[in-house]
């Protein structure tokens, strides 16, 4: 029994490990654009970033947040060189980041 117990302890700290590894914030530095002007991706204007990993393109589209107040101004004329700080998710097939900071590149 108490074997038992060990065993799921663990099993639960390593789960509990992993989901905490899975929220930890990433920056991306990439292309900022909108995804409905730029891409052609969506049915209506929306921020994402546009970032080289491992060789290929690939675009994360930006959840609206406090960070992100007034970057689509920007991004919806013209593509932008930006960093983003934030957690990363997918849904649907798509990658997705929270932004907690957003800048501008130089």
């Amino acid at each position: 029994m108490k074997t038992l117990i060990t065993t799921f302890a663990a099993i639960a700290a390593a789960m509990f490990l992993s989901t905490s590894a899975n929220a930890a914030e990433k920056t991306l530095k990439g292309e900022g654009l909108c995804a409905k002007c730029e891409l052609k991706e969506t049915t209506k204007c929306q921020n994402a970033i546009r970032v080289e990993e491992g060789g290929k393109k690939v675009v994360y589209y930006i959840d609206e947040s406090d960070a992100t107040k007034g970057l689509h101004k920007k991004l919806c004329s013209a593509t932008e060189k930006l960093t983003v700080k934030g957690t990363v998710s997918e849904k649907d097939g798509k990658k997705w980041v929270k932004a907690s900071k957003v800048e501008e590149a130089k």
